[in-house]
């Protein structure tokens, strides 16, 4: 599967969309519908709310397949989120977990991660370990 990026910007923050960690939870255009359209090209549009509103909802995103960082910062790999790490575990869906995690795949690469991270527990995401929302469409339960 093909890591793919999407940025888009309103000029004072840059949202980043990784749509391959994408658990389709909807909890984004539910919450900010003038920002994240998914009906519309492109999907997400800035320029529909408040730098602090938009900041705001990605914060809710369960996958960490939306982020940010404030065009003002000039190294945005250095943002890191300062807290212990809290894993969740969601009613028929991913293992959640909150904070910076280093995974090593099979094959020894590591991707690093902050936020939050959701990881399949149902066996059935075709981008494994994390969560890509294959529990809903198979009816997992646990």
């Amino acid at each position: 599967m093909k890591d793919i990026t999407k940025k888009y910007t309103n000029g004072e923050v840059t949202v980043v969309w990784k749509p391959n960690q994408c658990m389709h939870s909807t909890i984004c255009f539910k919450g900010l519908g003038n920002v994240f359209d998914p009906q519309k090209r492109p999907w997400v549009t800035p320029e529909g709310a408040t730098t602090e509103q938009i900041v705001d909802q990605i914060k809710k995103c369960p996958s960490g397949a939306l982020s940010y960082f404030m065009n003002s910062e000039t190294d945005n790999e250095s943002l890191k989120v300062e807290a212990e790490t809290i894993v969740e575990t969601m009613t028929n869906g991913p293992l959640l977990v909150y904070g910076n995690v280093v995974i090593k795949d099979s094959t020894g690469n590591l991707t690093k991660k902050n936020n939050v991270t959701a990881f399949c527990r149902c066996g059935g995401s075709s981008n494994k370990p994390f969560c890509d929302g294959s529990h809903k469409k198979i009816g997992f339960e646990g």
